[in-house]
């Protein structure tokens, strides 16, 4: 993935910026994107690309474009340019056995006290609903969640 910098406007003691990605991939396939980042959030504002993507792709594509921001705004900084706190924190998340622990902790933890257990998934590691997913199915595949029921 390719970014840079599009631009830089600062008013009122923040600042705001505009990165520009591009995917390119073996296929001849193509993305570019028009991300802006300000006041802590990352928007993306454009999106073109050929063939066109599915809702489930701008997902994926939407995750990409947070790394990659947070890795031109500078070492150890959010989108924002601030430093960790202005980002989304993701807390570091145990992975491999210990992260499927976690993972069936909160889902279990959640659903005694009758909350949504995927949310409490998503609030615990920092990642989004269908990343959380998945690690619940990964949990259930190690066999730490009973099996999914069958919906009728």
């Amino acid at each position: 993935m390719a970014v840079r910098p599009a631009w830089e406007v600062r008013e009122n003691g923040g600042t705001t910026r505009w990165f520009e990605f591009r995917l390119v991939f073996e296929d001849g396939a193509r993305v570019d994107a028009l991300a802006v980042v300000g006041g802590g959030c990352l928007c993306v504002e454009e999106v073109r690309a050929q063939p066109a993507l599915a809702l489930d792709d701008l997902a994926v594509l939407a995750e990409w474009i947070e790394e990659s921001v947070a890795e031109a705004c500078g070492s150890g900084s959010g989108p924002d340019g601030r430093g960790g706190e202005g980002r989304r924190a993701r807390p570091a998340r145990p992975r491999g056995a210990e992260g499927r622990l976690l993972v069936a902790r909160e889902y279990r933890a959640a659903q005694r006290d009758g909350a949504d257990p995927v949310l409490a998934v998503m609030g615990a590691t920092g990642h989004s609903r269908r990343t959380s997913l998945r690690l619940i199915g990964q949990a259930r595949d190690a066999g730490l969640l009973s099996p999914r029921r069958a919906r009728r």
